[in-house]
């Protein structure tokens, strides 16, 4: 039996914000954005939240997608259950699998089940009153332990799996709420569809205990990614953290690997401001790197520098969403990760093999292995013009650049000026 769903390992992730993604910013106008994702080479979208937003404590004037009134609804300004339903039907026509947003850990403060369900169902504060997660003030704490709460969790997930034929879900602060509550969960759900994907945005260990998730998120690795950028560390700071990452996990587990996501963007700017000149090569980085499960944000497909409202209406230009560079850009690297089994998530792919070189401060040269396919990335990860040097032993010979589709010869020595944050990718 497979650790995951067949199509995961390879698979290239979109995280959509249908409320910013089109000017209607609907479901319906979503659903035709989809063959231009599919054409992109992405294999299944990430749905934000679609579910009712709350009123009371709203935050902005739309509120928070991740503060939830009714988890078996569909928000009315994305449209109706059947544009879901339509939206979902579309996806999968193109070969394209539907992850659903998953927020476990609270509902906002006026969700029907505030008002339809006990008391002991909400953790509580000194008044009475639904406690506050955090600072989420527009949200209510679930009580977890309340067992009654597990079971209308799952049921609801169950019934968007059953009744609306999604693929999986992404799980919004998974280590929030208790493992056991993943894990009994997952498994009632997998009985219903076996192939089911289940992302964590969390970085615990015991997520995989039981092949509870198929991926976690790699936020340890996108904020060095962004501190090497802006050379707050060197890249040996990145080098370390792949080498220690290596033992915390089982060999199975996939990790989530991005530039931006909503988090990101919203709160700490788009990748061209937090990346800069290392936006390509971090890019590229994500597509590459061991155990990796890449993930393109909303606007990332055609290079959208923008920083988007996160409770307001903020909506890319329709002038402007069409393919360009960027999109180019993305479509090379998803060819890429779904040609070459050595870059495969899951351990199906090849481990990180080192090529020493003389500037290891600044420049990572190393080999991706499996199936008889290999991958070569030099990665000039600095800011700096470098002379690199160094021997290719056994890796010598004939390639395929993957970015420009030429040949290329690696010799048994290669010495080499490097412009900042440059790179080459290549494949036999």
């Amino acid at each position: 039996m497979n650790q995951h769903p067949e199509w995961s390992y390879r698979a290239v992730l979109y995280e959509m914000n249908v409320r910013q993604l089109t000017p209607e910013g609907t479901l319906r106008a979503a659903a035709s954005k989809l063959s231009f994702l599919h054409d992109l080479g992405i294999d299944a979208v990430w749905l934000m939240p679609v579910y009712p937003i709350g009123e009371e404590q709203r935050k902005g004037s739309l509120g928070s997608y991740y503060s939830i009134r009714d988890y078996r609804a569909i928000n009315p300004e994305l449209g109706t259950m059947e544009d879901f339903d339509a939206f979902v039907a579309e996806a999968h026509r193109l070969g394209l699998k539907v992850l659903l947003d998953w927020v476990a850990n609270h509902t906002s403060r006026d969700a029907r089940w505030i008002t339809e369900s006990p008391a002991s169902w909400y953790e509580r504060d000194d008044a009475g009153a639904p406690a506050v997660p955090w600072d989420w003030t527009d949200t209510a704490k679930l009580n977890y332990a309340n067992r009654e709460v597990w079971e209308a969790q799952a049921a609801a997930m169950e019934f968007w799996v059953a009744e609306h034929r999604i693929d999986g879900f992404r799980c919004d602060m998974a280590m929030l709420v208790p493992i056991e509550f993943w894990q009994q969960t997952a498994a009632r759900l997998r009985r219903v569809k076996p192939d089911l994907f289940l992302l964590a945005e969390a970085e615990e260990t015991n997520l995989f205990d039981g092949g509870t998730f198929d991926a976690c998120y790699g936020w340890e690795m996108h904020h060095l990614l962004c501190d090497v950028a802006q050379q707050r560390v060197r890249v040996t700071a990145l080098r370390d953290w792949l080498y220690a990452d290596r033992g915390r996990y089982p060999r199975t587990a996939m990790r989530l690997a991005f530039t931006s996501n909503h988090d990101e963007n919203s709160w700490s700017g788009s990748e061209f401001t937090r990346l800069g000149a290392a936006r390509s090569i971090m890019t590229a980085f994500t597509f590459v790197v061991p155990c990796g499960l890449p993930l393109i944000y909303t606007g990332q497909e055609i290079g959208y520098d923008h920083s988007f409202a996160f409770f307001d209406r903020d909506p890319i230009p329709a002038s402007l969403y069409r393919p360009n560079a960027y999109t180019e850009f993305y479509r090379h690297l998803t060819a890429l990760h779904h040609a070459h089994p050595a870059l495969a998530a899951g351990g199906r792919g090849g481990d990180m093999v080192e090529i020493r070189n003389n500037a290891e401060d600044c420049l990572m040269t190393f080999v991706r292995e499996a199936e008889g396919n290999q991958v070569v990335c030099i990665m000039n990860l600095s800011p700096y013009a470098i002379h690199a040097d160094y021997y290719t032993g056994i890796y010598a010979g004939l390639y395929t650049d993957a970015m420009s589709g030429m040949p290329y010869e690696l010799r048994g020595r290669v010495e080499e000026d490097m412009s900042p944050w440059s790179f080459r990718i290549l494949t036999r």
